[in-house]
């Protein structure tokens, strides 16, 4: 979660310089030209502005959002957010590994489910030994919880985690 976070406030640093130093310079620049009316540049660095406005706006409010995230409140012995879970998928007789992780981290091809997905919310709560039937798009899924490791544990341990 602190790699999310530094991830984020490093897009937002860079928005800011772009919406604060570079968009004004470039809009200046292309107020130059004279006529604004027919002024493609001009246009296009209010619309990028606009655009890059919203988007800081985006990535700061996620920020606020996981500065919210109490570490206290995910369990330290079922499956939550950080979550590194492997199951056993009853119809295919096959162990899945899944992390269970915030929607912009998702990397499905490498595990990285969100907590939000299907599988992630059928998976959240439950403990090693416990089965679930999880319903997707393609029908449902019966799986089995057979390891798990906490976002508090490290290297099979737990973690002095705050």
């Amino acid at each position: 979660m602190e790699e999310l976070i530094r991830k984020l406030q490093e897009e937002a640093a860079q928005l800011e310089n772009e919406l604060r130093v570079e968009l004004p310079r470039e809009i200046l620049k292309a107020r130059a030209h004279g006529d604004l009316s027919e002024n493609a540049e001009y246009h296009a660095a209010k619309e990028r502005q606009g655009f890059v406005n919203a988007k800081l706006h985006q990535v700061k409010s996620r920020l606020r959002e996981l500065s919210m995230v109490d570490m206290s409140t995910i369990p330290r012995d079922r499956v939550g957010l950080g979550s590194t879970v492997v199951v056993l998928d009853v119809q295919k007789d096959e162990q899945i590994r899944y992390k269970l992780v915030t929607s912009e981290d998702v990397d499905v091809a490498k595990g990285m489910i969100s907590t939000s997905s299907p599988i992630g919310r059928g998976l959240l709560g439950k403990q090693v030994g416990d089965s679930v039937k999880i319903q997707i798009p393609g029908g449902s899924r019966e799986m089995e919880i057979v390891e798990l490791r906490t976002i508090h544990q490290v290297d099979g341990k737990e973690a002095d985690v705050k």
